[in-house]
């Protein structure tokens, strides 16, 4: 009874008369990248507004206690203190959205954030991130651990080759059960975009993962040969709107993968903007995974501050 139940949610129907119209695609994303940037006071209200979507991350292999406690402490203060004073801005409690670790650091994490005293979630990927291909009973284990540890979301990815075989019934019951899997912990679903094979495909997978329940769905590991890109988003971003307007529900939009200057968040920001409107421009609803951002919005609101760009002592970043 409760599988019929849940395959009410999927309609593959709806899947299969799906075509993405490509050309219209990439000239929308031209539009995107030509757009001039906002300047001065506004794009430094635009940077700090960047700031609180970024989930700050780390996934490298050499991750150790001590880099996980900078990182969650440059989450808490992403912004220098006396930059933040000469905007007025010093008393708005500008944080992060989240810290996005593996899950063998998220214990590191949590007990990094609480010492710091701030309430910033912790997100962690897992499902054998980056490539997906372990045993599912492994991939569930994983995501209950991490919950376990403390993450409150969990970054999931997908098995490609389900999108790439046209398996969609599989998808919607793998990710079900990464849902159910999660508890209350919030779902994000990456689809590793670049390895999908079309924008159709992309546009699919993005809908199913939607009907299984995820809360969010992601562009990219970070760790593909291609990452977040503008014609990606457009066609996720379509599919998200399209899942509102069908369902009422609303949901969430991660880009990952290869956002490290201050200009390309505030395109970022823009295109979310354009396509989904204001509701969406906040942290329950829109994130960056990123690493090296920070730095150079940081750097970029010094620019704006003293009309200097910054030494590389001036502002360490974890």
């Amino acid at each position: 009874v409760l599988k019929s139940i849940l395959h009410s949610l999927l309609d593959l129907s709806w899947i299969s008369k799906i075509q993405v119209n490509q050309p219209a695609v990439l000239r929308r994303a031209q539009q995107i990248q030509a757009r001039r940037t906002v300047k001065k006071e506004w794009q430094a209200a635009w940077l700090l507004k960047a700031v609180t979507f970024i989930d700050l991350t780390t996934l490298a292999g050499d991750d150790t206690y001590s880099n996980i406690q900078r990182l969650c402490y440059k989450a808490k203060y992403p912004i220098r203190e006396d930059l933040l004073e000469a905007l007025n801005m010093h008393d708005k409690g500008i944080t992060t959205a989240a810290v996005c670790v593996y899950p063998a650091r998220v214990c590191d994490a949590v007990k990094a954030l609480k010492a710091a005293g701030c309430t910033i979630p912790v997100a962690s990927v897992a499902t054998g991130f980056p490539a997906g291909q372990t045993h599912l009973k492994t991939r569930l284990e994983e995501v209950k651990l991490a919950v376990e540890d403390g993450a409150t979301e969990i970054d999931v990815v997908i098995n490609r080759t389900l999108v790439l075989t046209g398996q969609w019934e599989a998808l919607y019951d793998e990710i079900r059960q990464f849902r159910k899997a999660c508890g209350k912990a919030h779902l994000k679903t990456i689809l590793a975009t670049g390895e999908l094979g079309s924008l159709t495909n992309v546009y699919k997978a993005s809908m199913i993962a939607m009907m299984a329940g995820s809360d969010f769905i992601k562009t990219s590991t970070g760790k593909e040969t291609v990452n977040a890109t503008f014609p990606v988003a457009i066609v996720m971003l379509r599919a998200i709107r399209d899942f509102f307007w069908k369902t009422g529900k609303k949901i969430g939009f991660k880009p990952a993968g290869g956002i490290r200057s201050a200009k390309d968040s505030l395109a970022w920001l823009s295109l979310i903007k354009e396509e989904l409107g204001d509701e969406w421009l906040k942290p329950e609803l829109f994130r960056i995974g990123a690493s090296a951002l920070l730095s150079d919005i940081e750097r970029q609101i010094y620019h704006h501050v003293t009309g200097r760009y910054a030494a590389y002592h001036d502002l360490p970043m974890c």
